[in-house]
């Protein structure tokens, strides 16, 4: 039986196929809903003690307050220091790296002035407070603190609190290194949607944020997705993707590879490659059998690359591109010999990966842009995190008395055809016989 599934885009039950390939059911269920919505509601009520409860109770701690879940600043840097110097030098050359990239997406400022005298602009301002998820205990996920806490840096957050369960206290080194690199401002050893309630609604210890984001299991997004409206969030993640579009001219075992860079995340994760040439799908796929017995997480991408992976056949790498802005996926590998002549084509990917030496991975960790990337297709509409998830935009208006008079005049034929009068008046308060 074969490890992946394969497609031909030129037969007749392709687009059939395909969508049964990418359905995908989102984060949560009812049972899930109502233990989330249980947990929002007594952390809100009872804030602390509420928090105090769930973290002793799900993470298997034994503590009297919150006070006992804070990292102290200098635990930060302790991390920092206990970590193997090829450690923290990778952090920190990742972390220069994610720094330099995002200072590009800065906004600023701006006004004009109008002949008559009127000014109007726009004014940039940073959130004040932003929450940040990580995931805790034995998982290790420090590039998602540098990807988030960052952008949020540069953008001129004020307080950025990070919030990471501990599992029986345990904690990984490389997370609070990262969060001392990235210049994370709190940081408290609390998770699950307790963590988002604590967030989102405040408590004693814990202040309200504007915007949550970072990654968490189902009861984390559910929260996530409830809270939304009492503050910002970055978006509600599915599984991860990749597509990988190739000419048939990239060594298959790279290829392989790079699908497996997605497969091993979890079962649910996709990784597709399309081609025109089916002899290069055939050594692909044989390179996947090959090496996938020797991957630690070999038993996550074999059900990944059965369940919801695949390789297609297209005539021409122009069908290729079409298949993948159908598909709109979260990573975009470009494996060919001239990837800049094909990018005007590509109108939906969360990311785009150029040339032969380009695997997603390094995008995942150390290259620059974000890895927090629209799935499921919603890069259709969605853009990957950066600074701008972290400014906020107000419209500026100055008028002169001139220009009072000549708008006033424009607003009050407007406001009376929509019957409102007190709008119509106030404007022609202004108007200048």
């Amino acid at each position: 039986m074969s490890v992946i599934t394969r497609l031909d885009a030129t037969q007749s039950d392709f687009d059939e196929r395909l969508d049964a390939l990418l359905a995908w059911e989102s984060v949560s269920d009812a049972n899930v809903a109502g233990v989330v919505s249980d947990i929002l509601r007594e952390v809100k009520a009872r804030g602390d003690d509420a928090l105090v409860e769930y973290t002793n109770r799900f993470d298997r701690r034994q503590v009297a307050s919150v006070d006992e879940l804070v990292i102290k600043p200098e635990q930060l840097h302790a991390a920092l220091h206990s970590i193997s110097g090829e450690q923290r030098d990778a952090l920190q050359v990742a972390a220069e790296r994610i720094r330099q990239y995002h200072q590009h997406q800065r906004q600023e400022s701006w006004q004009y002035t109008e002949a008559d005298g009127t000014v109007l602009g726009q004014q940039i301002t940073a959130m004040e407070r932003v929450g940040l998820y990580v995931p805790g205990g034995k998982a290790s996920y420090p590039s998602s603190v540098l990807m988030n806490a960052i952008p949020a840096k540069v953008a001129g957050v004020e307080q950025l609190t990070m919030v990471v369960p501990a599992p029986d206290g345990e904690l990984s080194p490389m997370v609070l290194a990262a969060a001392a690199i990235a210049g994370v401002d709190r940081v408290i050893t609390i998770g699950g949607a307790q963590a988002v309630a604590a967030l989102a609604y405040g408590t004693n210890t814990i202040t309200r944020v504007d915007k949550i984001v970072g990654p968490g299991n189902i009861y984390v997004a559910t929260a996530k997705r409830a809270v939304f409206g009492q503050v910002a969030i970055d978006m509600i993640a599915g599984p991860s993707e990749i597509l990988v579009v190739c000419d048939g001219k990239t060594d298959p075992d790279w290829i392989a590879m790079d699908l497996f860079s997605q497969a091993e995340h979890d079962e649910q994760a996709q990784a597709i490659l399309v081609s025109p040439d089916e002899e290069f799908l055939n050594k692909v796929e044989a390179a996947i059998e090959r090496l996938l017995p020797g991957l630690e997480r070999t038993a996550i991408a074999a059900t990944s690359l059965k369940n919801r992976g695949a390789l297609i056949k297209v005539a021409n790498i122009e069908q290729a591109l079409e298949v993948s802005n159908r598909i709109a996926p979260e990573h975009l590998e470009l494996s060919v010999e001239d990837p800049q002549a094909l990018l005007p084509a590509v109108r939906h990917a969360g990311a785009i990966f150029m040339g032969r030496y380009t695997p997603e991975a390094l995008g995942d960790y150390c290259a620059g842009p974000n890895h927090v990337l629209p799935t499921s297709g919603t890069a259709r509409f969605s853009s990957p995190l950066g600074v701008y998830d972290f400014q906020k935009r107000s419209s500026i208006i100055q008028c002169s008395a001139q220009g009072a008079s000549t708008l006033g005049k424009v607003a009050s034929v407007l406001a009376r055809s929509e019957s409102l009068e007190a709008h119509a008046r106030s404007a022609e308060y202004r108007i200048i016989d």
